[in-house]
């Protein structure tokens, strides 16, 4: 990105005169991080001993087998502290947070691993926490929502437009605008206003640095295609940005196609004619508004993914092609969700399968010389309540009604 917080056309940083000096302060802490070894040795030290990284490169034997084409790897970011690539970022912040003495952090999440990720970071470095979640999202990762509040945080379930990530995130922006002085926002995805773009993506480019090191390791050289979910891009930038370096690996970005690119309910940006250039929530990138510029409700299967906007470098990425975007419907990614856990014992997040459904789709279609990378970008324990819906299990369902039964009699 230039000075300016743009990637091309996209980006910026178009925000409240009251929290003009809050951004100055945080553009200007983050350049000298950027600068410093020491920082990133200090980074790379807190992940290694107290997260997983580096996360496994899995071959996905099975899998491979099946499909008969490329050789297929699974990035584990499920195995990440707190079950998914967000601590990456989160983690990140905290040391940022730490150098510029705040005290209170706040965040928004969508499917409830950015927030508990928050909680857990300020629960290590002592700092009060608010999460900001939309009430749709509070039920649909109401696990995620229970250990956020056990860690410490406060939970608020907001109840304006969709009641999805992103009213969740103009809630986080209304409550920083009240209190700049002593709070911080960790903002969870590769979106908002400059520096967050650039610096979520920076801390996630771990993924990317370890996969390419890994990948020459056990494949002797590079992958052809690498995959990602993609949501606000966080993950997809954490991957793809260590192999924009390399011009012969295709990067694929998977979109949320809901129940498909025509009926109105998806989170399709980058990969359908729905979407439009806009400014919203502090930046410029492509969102799903109307011709007022209003915005769109959004659907997904996956809490993290109905985000109406999209990271504007990933935007740049797109109109330059060198991120090629498809999507996947909410039934091909239950297909894929389901064939991944019977053929490698493996559970992707709904958001990661995504990814996974995509990549299916061409695997077969590659040589077995070749090798492709799928980014599992967390682990689908916390979508517990929506996959079981999904599958129509009885047993759950008798489970449920049995343990709220119980419930209602204390």
């Amino acid at each position: 990105m230039d000075r300016n917080g743009f990637s091309g056309k996209w980006g910026g940083a178009y925000i409240p005169e009251v929290l003009y000096q809050t951004f100055q302060e945080l553009k200007e802490e983050y350049a000298r991080c950027r600068k410093s070894p020491d920082f990133w040795q200090e980074y790379l030290e807190l992940m290694s001993t107290y997260s997983c990284r580096p996360t496994p490169l899995t071959y996905a034997e099975n899998l491979s087998k099946h499909f008969g084409g490329a050789k297929i790897y699974i990035k584990r970011e499920d195995l990440n502290h707190t079950g998914a690539h967000k601590a990456n970022n989160v983690m990140g912040q905290g040391l940022l947070v730490k150098r510029m003495g705040k005290k209170r952090v706040i965040a928004e999440t969508g499917a409830g691993q950015h927030g508990m990720a928050t909680a857990t970071m300020a629960a290590k470095f002592g700092l009060e926490c608010t999460i900001y979640m939309g009430e749709e999202d509070v039920m649909r990762q109401r696990p995620n929502v229970f250990w956020m509040e056990k860690l410490g945080a406060t939970v608020v379930p907001v109840k304006d437009g969709s009641r999805t990530l992103k009213d969740a995130i103009n809630e986080a922006f209304r409550d920083w605008v009240t209190n700049v002085d002593d709070t911080h926002y960790v903002f969870g995805t590769a979106c908002g206003p400059a520096p967050f773009p650039e610096m979520v993506a920076w801390f996630q480019s771990i993924i990317g640095m370890e996969a390419a090191d890994q990948i020459l390791k056990y494949h002797g050289k590079m992958p052809k295609k690498v995959y990602a979910c993609v949501g606000g891009g966080s993950n997809a930038m954490g991957i793809f940005k260590r192999f924009l370096e390399e011009t012969d690996v295709e990067l694929v970005g998977v979109e949320a196609g809901g129940h498909g690119a025509d009926s109105g309910a998806h989170a399709i940006r980058l990969s359908s004619p729905d979407a439009t250039p806009g400014v919203a929530q502090g930046y410029k990138t492509m969102f799903l508004q109307d011709e007022d510029g209003q915005m769109k409700h959004t659907h997904s299967v996956a809490a993290g993914l109905d985000y109406v906007g999209v990271s504007p470098i990933l935007s740049d990425l797109w109109e330059k092609k060198q991120v090629r975007f498809e999507s996947a419907t909410d039934d091909e990614v239950i297909q894929a969700l389901d064939l991944t856990m019977k053929k490698e014992g493996i559970i992707p997040a709904l958001e990661s399968a995504h990814a996974f459904a995509g990549a299916f789709r061409e695997a077969g279609q590659l040589s077995p010389d070749d090798a492709i990378i799928i980014n599992q970008s967390g682990r689908g324990d916390k979508d517990i309540f929506t996959i079981a819906h999904a599958y129509a299990d009885p047993s759950w369902k008798e489970f449920i009604i049995g343990r709220g039964k119980e419930y209602s009699k204390n």
